[in-house]
């Protein structure tokens, strides 16, 4: 499953490819470094 992530540093958007469960998942932002939790932060 692909999910758009949006970062809460910069705002900017990032494919993220997931199977199975987000639960304390994190991602780090390609484009400010910032690392955050993947659930919460899904835009579409």
């Amino acid at each position: 499953m692909i999910l758009v992530l949006r970062c809460p540093k910069c705002g900017n958007k990032m494919k993220y490819a997931t199977s199975g469960s987000l639960e304390g998942k994190r991602k780090r932002c390609v484009y400010c470094g910032k690392s955050f939790a993947v659930r919460g932060r899904i835009v579409k």
